[in-house]
């Protein structure tokens, strides 16, 4: 079990981490704005349970093995670097609709949700910060050292998720708005698609 005192500082950082815009809330805001509040959201349950992902991988020692293997980690992150760009660039070169009466949803919440799921997965970075972070907050005397990441790993899945809800529910209502306009329609899939590329070569530029 662990203890007040550690749960209480370890959720006053994980809010702060979440909070701070990074490439999770980028993608969240982006799909939101575009495509509406319900794909954002799943946007951002998709992070999530990549993170979940990840925090099984902490705790069953995947994470340390990647930390340890420089050609695995390279692979991992080029997989997930040339994922986010071919996201990207298909996103670029979509043709959406301008016709404001014929629905603006150029992806749906369920295709919206797995893109983010494999993006997060293959994102080698999460990896290690979750590597890093969670065991930071694990005591002997709280019990099982497993149970403790598993418990911290979920907690920080839930309040990231919070976060991104709460940014897609921003961003769904601008995009409610910005969607009218027939100039947007035209620009969101490139909007999104410089996006994903964007981070795309971030994720291949990084070092371990």
């Amino acid at each position: 079990m662990i203890d007040m005192t550690t749960l209480a500082a370890y959720v006053a950082i994980v809010l702060g981490f979440v909070f701070i815009p990074g490439p999770a809330t980028l993608l969240t805001v982006a799909r939101a704005t575009t495509s509406g509040t319900r794909v954002g959201i799943s946007t951002g349950a998709g992070i999530a349970a990549g993170d979940l992902v990840h925090t099984v991988m902490a705790v069953v020692g995947l994470s340390a093995i990647i930390a340890t293997s420089a050609m695995l980690f390279s692979i991992i992150k080029y997989l997930g670097a040339a994922y986010l760009i071919y996201l990207g660039i298909r996103a670029l070169f979509e043709r959406p609709s301008t016709d404001l009466s014929a629905g603006t949803r150029a992806i749906g919440a369920g295709a919206a949700f797995r893109q983010a799921v494999l993006a997060e997965v293959l994102n080698p970075k999460t990896a290690l910060f979750f590597l890093a972070f969670l065991p930071q907050f694990v005591k002997p005397e709280n019990g099982s050292a497993a149970l403790q990441l598993l418990a911290l790993g979920v907690l920080f899945v839930l309040i990231g998720l919070f976060s991104t809800v709460v940014f897609a529910l921003a961003a769904g209502r601008l995009g409610n708005f910005l969607r009218r306009n027939p100039v947007v329609l035209k620009w969101q899939g490139k909007v999104v698609g410089g996006i994903y590329c964007a981070l795309g070569v971030r994720l291949a530029l990084q070092d371990r």
